[in-house]
């Protein structure tokens, strides 16, 4: 089962540092970590690491990221001070030492996305399979298909699906990711049945790391890399 630091993997060691930071990234690698997820939001030519469409929660500031000026967000800060990351900058901290999962979380975020790693594979003569591009914006999701079909999708979701894993299929999905809290052996094994990998997040106590990992999941996203590395 492989162990996906989520955001960066902020709780690893018990000792926080602010997720999708290049500090808990690179601290996730030491580790050991192979595999460490990102979330992407486009904005004012620029594509910026975060969770939240909105600052003020992980963020320094006030108001939606979409909608601010390039100036007061780059004046913004994590709690740890670093500047709000780009792509960029978690591109050349990665290099080609870990996977890197890229969540698409704001509108018109997956073609810059698409062209930034164009750029970085040519290059820096990368192999595609160090990138995986999930969403739970399906559309955007089928663009990443159309715009760059070498790169593996992940399909989120949240809920059981009345289809199950349908989706997947008009996707060319490699990876079904699914909430830990509607994680059924009914879902599980439609998916596998259309020949999808099964990651579940987020995963951050032993008792459900191993309960998934029995139940024959290929994947899971935690905030807690290092303990989830123990299994």
């Amino acid at each position: 089962m492989k162990i996906i630091a989520h955001r960066g993997g902020p709780l690893i060691q018990d000792l926080p540092l602010p997720e999708n930071s290049l500090a808990a990234i690179q601290r996730s690698m030491d580790a050991g970590i192979k595999s460490i997820e990102i979330d992407v939001i486009a904005a004012q030519g620029k594509l910026w690491i975060s969770h939240d469409r909105r600052l003020g929660r992980a963020i320094s500031g006030r108001g939606v990221i979409a909608n601010l000026s390039l100036d007061y967000l780059q004046q913004q800060t994590l709690e740890n001070g670093e500047p709000i990351p780009q792509l960029q900058s978690i591109l050349e901290l990665v290099e080609d030492k870990a996977e890197l999962n890229i969540e698409i979380k704001g509108q018109n975020t997956i073609k810059p996305v698409v062209e930034c790693l164009q750029a970085w594979v040519r290059e820096h003569q990368l192999n595609w399979d160090q990138f995986c591009i999930s969403s739970f914006d399906h559309q955007q999701l089928h663009q990443s298909l159309t715009l760059l079909p070498q790169v593996r999708r992940g399909v989120l979701i949240e809920g059981v699906p009345l289809d199950y894993a349908a989706i997947c299929k008009v996707l060319e999905a490699f990876s079904f990711n699914m909430h830990l809290g509607f994680v059924t052996r009914e879902l599980l094994a439609d998916s596998k049945k259309r020949g999808m990998q099964n990651w579940v997040y987020t995963v951050n106590h032993l008792d459900d790391a191993r309960w998934v990992r029995n139940l024959g999941v290929d994947a899971i996203f935690t905030d807690k890399p290092d303990i989830m590395l123990s299994l």
